[in-house]
């Protein structure tokens, strides 16, 4: 499962105005993460995606959530799709943002730091990855990571 190259990188992306099909829709805290862990892998059964993917996938949602309890307001928002043959996460927030560019190359946390390695797993894991800026009415605020994995 490990790629030369991280995950994402250099592959074709999916037009973020894709239309797909909906399979999951939900608003998250801290208390909701193990019921949203259960109806992505749910889903992502439904769906085909088989082991060990699948539990790749939904551990990499998981933690993209969880990043978004922790470090952006306690909240978030997930958005489970099929879009072509891939099954497709995005889960926004409205916290301070951040880029793709934090997220190290090679494994953090090898100092014996405990943090910093969801996001990294995350799109180590995906076919595609990607975080954008998140968009409030008010203007940009919070960030949208997008995850992807090929479905069989």
């Amino acid at each position: 499962m490990l790629n030369p190259e991280p995950a994402g990188h250099g592959q074709a992306k999916v037009p973020a105005e894709e239309p797909g099909r909906r399979l999951l829709q939900r608003r998250f805290t801290a208390r909701l993460l193990p019921q949203l862990r259960l109806l992505v892998e749910e889903c992502a059964a439904r769906e085909g995606l088989n082991e060990p993917r699948r539990g790749e996938f939904v551990l990499a949602v998981d933690e993209i959530a969880g990043n978004a309890v922790e470090h952006a307001g306690g909240s978030g928002r997930l958005v489970l799709q099929r879009v072509g043959d891939e099954l497709e996460c995005r889960i926004s927030d409205a916290g301070p943002g951040f880029s793709e560019t934090v997220i190290p190359e090679l494994l953090p946390g090898l100092d014996g730091a405990p943090k910093g390695r969801g996001l990294w797993l995350a799109r180590l894991v995906a076919d595609r990855f990607a975080v954008a800026p998140g968009t409030d009415p008010a203007g940009p605020r919070g960030a949208v990571v997008t995850v992807a994995v090929r479905l069989p």
